[in-house]
């Protein structure tokens, strides 16, 4: 069966078997219910609270920490030393991690539920109704396919349905939120031919939601609830699965990981520590396996430290990047989209209100001089009266300095043959005062291309060089509508012929007030204009001649040529000397209006557009250097799309767009292979549907490719809940606000580069977090349990059975307190000079590579060892220490049998102490200056110094303070079992730490030299 729109009113009605006068009767209405159910979006019960909070504890690294922290409080509950109570203290910290995570996760989850109930706000609740023969006034829930639904200016549509008859001289509908079209669309009894029809072009039908702009019609149901277009949008959010961000992806699979090494250290240190079971100490072989197990499960438990941060760093360096990002005007609604944009590589934008101003401007102007068409070009992209009328060699034009009729009689049609205003939004200008203040702060009330006239005549100003003298000086709320009040206040409006379709025109009769006889003013579309215009002004006493046929013929190429350039064209004529009697105008229909429009005199040409935002050119040359595609994607026509695309710099200006550019029709005859490969080169998708944007996104991300979508009505919604990103604009419907994870506050795609790179520059500070922190953690495992790397030196350590340097208070004072401050301080991380000129990271890119787990393991050994042998030092080299040999110290469990004469006290008493805090010192100076090794991936701290970020400087001199206060308050000192350390001591714990920058800076070097040039963003 053919569609509604394909069939002519009285097939429709036929369909349902109805009538225009009687509609549906109660029986048929029962019948239509059962089948098709009633008029509303189903809605699912909400997921359980509990539900919810169980889901973020499935998460791999999650489950790590669980485990983790279960074992913990076992070892905890079975300690017998006497800092039994801090043993909870690690465990306690995990859970209260896990929680907070849960919560975030939790409110990130409700979003794509309040999107679906946004939805429902888009439905009326009431609908006109012909039933039985009567009209009745029905809940909308209650309508069904067939039901005859009447409708007038204001009223939202309740139901899809098929106009069958019109009842004023035009019908219109504001149809954005559905389609993204910029102007109303006029609505007709036409029947539409194209079987594939897009809904832009699906003249004669209503869509649920969309809004009548003017006129009143009648039409019938064909579609309710889940059928009706906004019906399929809310099914498509719904479907949407939320797919993993990078970012998580990359957490989940290092935890993968670390899942597989911590299990490995432990079953090694276990292994390793076997000839010791029998040490007496332990009593007994079984008593000893099972020390060393708990030993092993603590050690592992000690690289948990790495994951058990990672959740708290990402947190804070997102919430870090979310305040820097809102000062930009982007408000994050979901923490892990601002590192996700970091490896986005396209980006797919609306057209309207993103890319441009979504503000109608006129552009071109042409009048006629002395019988030859002049053409003015006009400056400014908003509804802000600034910007100049300009000759072709740039010579500014206003009524006053061109005294020409035709120019004069424009900027009176233009003000009077109009009802729009434009609005000064005194109240928003505070809150827009970061802001373009002409873009947010004056605004439209009524049609966008009448608006645009009217800012037009503030352009020109008036004939008057004394009132003129009068603008500068008026406040801005009084300036935004001087010129056209002036205009106002020298004529009266008379009449009224509204716009009809069969004419395609409309025009007011006007008086001057100090005129005997009246004036019709004309403005239409330029075919039905040029066909009704018999004179053209001769010179600038407004004197006339006959219009030639090679001036209408240059007239009409004009148009064309507009029409290349993507402007929406208007025609102005006028007729003077007219009647005054409004009585001698009436008339039965509006059919008759075009007897009154006869031999009109032609004034000029108006060519406006949505024009582009004067920034974006520049952010989409930005992220070109970044290697990053922009695709837009728009409901407007190819020409004014392809038009603005060139103006944006989306396209080159004589680029061939062949292969580059796809309607919705065109992209949906492709096949499946050549839809991938269209979506993968072309940068412009015009007349596009919900379906088409969601499709191109699906496609694009099926590629591997990581997809920001930009929009802003109920269309987009899908297509921003299913993008890796989904960015809404501030002045957009609240179902994209609620489907999006980002919200653009000024509407501005500049922002978005902004966030990009803000984005890129968070996974760069996560990145080194985790190398601060796995390189720092891995040196504590060392020595707590004196080894578990899969290094030989390391191992020998505890094959020669060197004392614990460590207990383990001193660790959880440096895990929790010593490296937490540099370690968050490094989310302040300024970005690298070149972060935009990088092309975007792989998304299937690793966290932790191999080289760079590499790198970690080795900076991190160095950490053990030097930790380890700054023990070593003490006992074996150091002046005020016993000196004693290798061999006593790594059989330090037999020194009462092997050397007697010393004893083993030493390794109890203060001598111990000493050691052990030499020990102590080392690891949190090494640890200090790891934290200015992560100040950058790949750059020399001689490129990136310390104090590029003042934050861990900070950082670094209250651990360091800290640190002493523990070495140096008795009370401190007692309770970590330290002691002060003296000058020559000091000098021993720089000496032995500082080769760990002297090492990373290798590593640097090595990893510059053998870095290759960035390769292109895969588009093919």
């Amino acid at each position: 069966m053919a569609p509604a729109y394909a069939l002519p009113p009285q097939q429709v009605l036929q369909q349902y078997d109805i009538t225009a006068a009687s509609g549906l009767s109660s029986q048929q209405v029962l019948q239509n219910r059962k089948l098709f159910g009633e008029n509303v979006l189903p809605q699912e019960d909400p997921t359980p609270l509990w539900e919810l909070i169980l889901e973020q504890f499935k998460d791999q690294l999650v489950l790590i920490l669980l485990a983790s922290a279960a074992v913990s409080f076992v070892l905890a509950y079975f300690e017998e030393s006497d800092d039994k109570a801090t043993a909870y203290v690690e465990p306690i910290v995990i859970l209260l991690i896990l929680i907070a995570n849960a919560v975030v996760g939790v409110v990130q989850e409700t979003n794509a539920e309040k999107a679906i109930e946004a939805l429902m706000k888009y439905s009326p609740d009431e609908a006109k109704v012909l039933r039985d023969g009567r009209s009745l006034k029905v809940m909308a829930s209650e309508l069904v396919p067939g039901d005859l639904i009447s409708v007038a200016v204001g009223d939202k549509i309740p139901a899809d349905a098929r106009v069958i008859s019109i009842a004023s001289a035009s019908f219109t509908m504001d149809q954005a939120l559905l389609t993204g079209e910029s102007h109303s669309v006029s609505k007709s009894l036409e029947v539409v031919k194209d079987l594939d029809a897009v809904k832009q072009d699906q003249i004669n039908i209503l869509f649920s939601g969309t809004t009548v702009v003017s006129g009143k019609a009648t039409a019938v149901v064909i579609a309710t609830g889940s059928n009706t277009a906004i019906g399929n949008i809310h099914t498509s959010i719904t479907e949407q699965i939320a797919a993993k961000t990078p970012l998580k992806q990359k957490v989940d699979d290092f935890g993968n990981l670390l899942a597989k090494v911590i299990s490995v250290i432990c079953l090694l240190v276990w292994l390793v520590n076997i000839r010791n079971f029998s040490d007496p100490s332990h009593g007994g072989l079984a008593k000893g396996a099972i020390y060393y197990f708990k030993a092993s499960v603590a050690s592992g438990l000690r690289l948990h430290a790495i994951p058990e941060g990672l959740p708290v760093v990402i947190t804070t360096c997102l919430a870090l990047g979310t305040k820097k990002m809102a000062k930009k005007n982007a408000i994050v609604r979901s923490l892990p989209s601002v590192e996700t944009l970091g490896c986005t590589n396209v980006i797919c934008a609306d057209k309207t209100g993103t890319l441009t101003t979504n503000q109608m401007s006129v552009c071109k102007v042409l009048v006629l001089d002395a019988g030859a068409a002049k053409e003015l070009s006009v400056e400014g992209s908003t509804f802000a009266p600034v910007g100049n009328v300009s000759t072709d060699d740039g010579a500014t034009v206003t009524l006053e300095s061109l005294k020409t009729s035709s120019l004069t009689r424009l900027a009176e049609i233009s003000a009077l043959c109009s009802d729009a205003k434009v609005a000064y939004n005194e109240s928003d200008l505070e809150a827009h005062r970061s802001l373009s203040q002409d873009t947010k702060v004056h605004s439209g009330v009524g049609e966008p291309t009448e608006t645009s006239l009217k800012v037009l005549v503030e352009k020109l100003q008036s004939p008057s060089r004394d009132f003129n003298a009068t603008l500068a000086s008026l406040p801005p709320i009084k300036r935004a509508t001087a010129v056209n009040e002036y205009y106002e206040s020298q004529f009266e409006r008379l009449l009224t012929f509204e716009f009809s379709r069969d004419r395609k025109s409309m025009s007011v009769l006007v008086r001057h007030r100090s005129a005997s006889t009246a004036a019709l003013y004309v403005k239409g579309a330029p075919e039905s204009v040029f066909e009704r215009c018999s004179y053209i002004h001769s010179n600038t006493d407004g004197a006339r001649q006959p219009m030639s046929s090679s001036l209408r013929a240059e007239l009409s190429a004009k148009v064309e040529a507009y029409g290349a350039l993507g402007l929406r064209t208007l025609a102005l004529a006028m007729i003077d000397g007219v009647d005054t009697d409004t009585a001698n105008y009436h008339t039965e229909s509006s059919a008759d209006y075009v007897k009154f429009e006869q031999n009109m005199t032609f004034v000029g040409l108006v060519g406006m557009l949505d024009p582009p935002r004067p920034e974006v050119r520049g952010a989409i040359a930005k992220c070109r250097s970044a290697g990053i595609r922009v695709i837009v994607i728009t409901g407007d026509n190819k020409n004014t799309a392809e038009t603005i695309c060139r103006q944006i710099g989306v396209f080159r200006s004589d680029e061939n767009l062949h292969g580059k550019s796809y309607t919705g029709k065109e992209f949906d005859a492709l096949a499946e292979d050549e839809q991938i490969q269209a979506v993968l080169n072309a940068s412009l998708f015009s007349r596009t549907e919900p379906g088409h944007k969601l499709k191109i996104v699906e496609l694009l991300q099926a590629q591997g490719l990581v997809c920001a979508m930009t929009g802003d009505g109920v269309n987009d919604a899908p297509a921003l809940r299913r993008a890796a990103i989904g960015i809404a604009m501030g002045s957009g419907t609240d179902v994209a606000k609620l489907a999006s994870d980002m919200v653009l506050a000024d509407d501005n795609f500049a922002s978005i580069e902004s966030a990009i790179e803000e984005g890129r520059a968070i996974y760069e500070n996560t990145k080194q977090f985790i190398r601060y922190l796995i390189s720092s953690n891995i040196g504590e495992v060392v020595r707590y349990d004196n080894a578990i790397q899969l290094l030989l030196p390391i191992f020998l350590t505890v094959l020669l059975g060197m004392p614990e340097a460590l207990i383990p208070v001193q660790l959880l004072w440096v895990n929790l307190v010593t490296d937490g401050l540099p370690a968050t301080a490094l989310g302040f991380n300024p970005p690298d000079s070149n972060i935009m000129r990088r092309p975007p990271r792989s998304s299937r890119e690793p966290l932790v590579n191999g080289s760079l787990f590499l790198r970690y393991m080795v900076v991190g050994s160095y950490v053990g060892a030097a930790t380890v042998y700054g023990y070593a030092w003490w006992f074996m080299y150091y002046s005020g220490g016993p000196q004693i040999t290798f061999k006593q110290l790594t059989n330090f469990h037999s020194c009462s049998e092997l050397f007697p004469q010393i004893g083993c006290d030493m390794f109890v008493n203060e001598m111990s102490k000493r050691a052990t805090t030499v020990s102590l010192s080392i690891l949190v100076v090494i640890e200090m200056f790891n934290a200015i090794n992560s100040l950058a991936e790949n750059e020399s701290i001689l490129s990136m110094p310390p104090w590029r970020n003042m934050y861990l400087v900070v950082a670094i001199f209250i651990s360091m303070s800290l640190h002493f206060m523990i070495l140096y308050v008795p009370f401190f000192s007692t309770l970590f079992v330290i002691t002060p350390l003296n000058w020559d001591e000091w000098k021993a714990v720089l000496a032995i730490s500082f080769p760990v920058i002297l090492i990373d800076e290798a590593f640097k070097a090595a990893s510059s030299w053998s870095t290759l040039p960035a390769t292109k963003t895969k588009t093919a």
